[in-house]
């Protein structure tokens, strides 16, 4: 199985925290159904689709429900042989408006972003550079960051890994080259080609979100002041 270059690629710590599914769980369920598998980086990461991650979402819901892992697993091997698997979305709130830093070096593209995303309901600020990157994450703590790794001539590997180790916000890295692995070995959630789609982009930031973000606003409308 190989992916569209198109479409988002998510960590398993991701989507962990996406379906709040413990890490050891969804490795478990691979070894076990082989229902789900994700394809390996060269470092052995496991790099999970949309799609997969909707499938996860299935099984989910139906242990919620009371079945069982196993045959939760053998209904959506039902349900994929039927092509009817459901396509829910992880909902925002809107009025929280999670904030969304774009480290992005071609204005264009960032102002094609920033559209879409405060369309969807997003607070977005920008960077043009590393320097600027690093100052908006300090300054106004995003919730996410879509960072392109070329961002001043390449820094942009470097933020990434500065910006996972403080465990503050979620990376969504995007490069023109294929860096997936690399983005992930260096702590980002997921990882988009450009050029960028924008509703795949506004996609994956409301599945890296989800409701992580209600709770990041309620803490900071609680903080002192």
């Amino acid at each position: 199985m190989t992916y569209q270059e198109d479409q988002a690629i998510y960590s398993i710590g991701a989507v962990a925290r996406m379906l709040d599914i413990p890490t050891s769980t969804l490795r478990a369920w691979e070894e076990r159904y082989s229902v789900i598998t994700p394809l390996r980086s060269e470092g052995s990461q496991r790099l999970y689709s949309r799609a997969q991650v909707e499938q996860l979402r299935f099984i989910k819901s139906r242990l919620d429900s009371g079945a069982s892992a196993a045959d939760a697993h053998r209904l959506l091997s039902q349900e994929m042989a039927a092509e009817r698997i459901p396509a829910g979305e992880v909902q925002v709130v809107d009025q929280n408006k999670p904030l969304v830093l774009l480290a992005e070096r071609d204005s264009y593209a960032a102002g094609l972003a920033e559209y879409f995303l405060r369309t969807e309901g997003y607070e977005v600020a920008i960077a043009s550079d590393a320097t600027q990157a690093r100052l908006q994450f300090e300054e106004r703590a995003p919730d996410i960051v879509v960072l392109d790794l070329l961002i001043s001539g390449g820094a942009g590997f470097r933020l990434c890994g500065e910006f996972a180790a403080k465990g503050s916000a979620q990376i969504v890295a995007v490069s023109a080259i294929d860096s997936a692995a690399e983005a992930m070995r260096l702590g980002a959630a997921a990882f988009l080609h450009k050029p960028l789609e924008p509703l795949t982009l506004a996609s994956t930031v409301r599945d890296l979100l989800g409701t992580s973000a209600m709770a990041r606003q309620g803490q900071r409308s609680n903080a002192p002041r």
